[in-house]
């Protein structure tokens, strides 16, 4: 991951607090009809194109449920994989298996569909510059793995959280009284924690972004909901004086207009609030 400083859910935590949800106190199926010592080899196969995601994870929540379970990963994180491909073998006891079974495709599935709608947004943008950023519109408690798939699918990682960036937005600036204000009260505050965490700062027009030019004092400004036409217009006014990043409204349709602009990043909320997942199933084959 690109933050060694993650304060989330460990992957041990994730797993066991998912497996309390699904499991309970038991999986009353398989208990009652599957001999605790009835042994089984397993297959995961993918039912479309994909990037596929999760493999380590996946690895991790078999052996967490079994430490005698052996997995095997088929194909490397992160690579393109096609319709019907075998992508991760599991043997073990078929209890075991089944318990782990709805927690690794749920997991792999998610992340398979964030890591292949990043590839195609990346591609859309190929031989500019521009990088694309996750969000924090993340699900709850998930976040560390989303944020991973898209690291997978070739994009970059925004802030993981509150807590290791000053982006101060439309709502921080209402309720400062101005976007200078704002931005004097963030490196105040910096100074006075003696934090080195970057500034970044909300515009919504050209005089909120010349304002912020002539305040000084930021790292990053994003331009929010900006045309590529205005984009292009405030691209050529900040000339490189501090680094931009464009946001809303980007769709793969649009990515190409917007990455032409000069802009150095894209940010792109539907990364991982509006994927479909990737349809993952897995089969008992002995």
């Amino acid at each position: 991951m690109e933050r060694q400083d993650y304060y989330g859910l460990s992957i041990a935590d994730f797993i066991a607090y998912a497996l309390k949800e699904d499991v309970g106190i038991g999986d009353q199926t398989s208990l009652a009809c599957i001999d605790p010592l009835l042994k089984g080899k397993a297959i995961v196969r993918v039912k479309e194109n994909a990037v596929i995601a999760g493999l380590v994870l996946a690895d991790q929540i078999f052996n967490y449920v079994d430490t005698t379970m052996f997995v095997k990963v088929l194909v490397n994180e992160g690579s393109m994989v096609k319709q019907g491909d075998a992508v991760l073998e599991a043997e073990g006891t078929i209890q075991s298996i089944l318990k782990a079974e709805r927690l690794v495709l749920n997991c792999m599935q998610r992340m398979s569909g964030i890591a292949t709608y990043t590839r195609r947004m990346v591609d859309k943008i190929a031989g500019t510059k521009v990088k694309i950023l996750d969000t924090r519109k993340t699900t709850p408690n998930f976040r560390l793995f989303e944020k991973w798939s898209v690291l997978l699918g070739g994009g970059h990682n925004h802030r993981f959280g509150l807590y290791d960036m000053i982006l101060i937005k439309d709502n921080h600036i209402k309720a400062c009284g101005g976007i200078t204000n704002a931005i004097q009260k963030g490196t105040a505050y910096l100074k006075k924690i003696n934090i080195p965490l970057k500034i970044e700062i909300e515009t919504r027009n050209l005089e909120e972004v010349q304002e912020v030019l002539s305040c000084g004092g930021i790292h990053r400004i994003m331009l929010d909901n900006f045309s590529p036409e205005k984009l292009r217009v405030a691209v050529t006014l900040i000339n490189n004086q501090v680094e931009t990043e464009a946001s809303g409204g980007i769709t793969l349709e649009n990515a190409a207009d917007y990455a032409a602009s000069g802009v150095d990043y894209i940010s792109v909320g539907a990364l991982t609030h509006s994927i479909k997942s990737i349809d993952i199933n897995m089969k008992i084959i002995s």
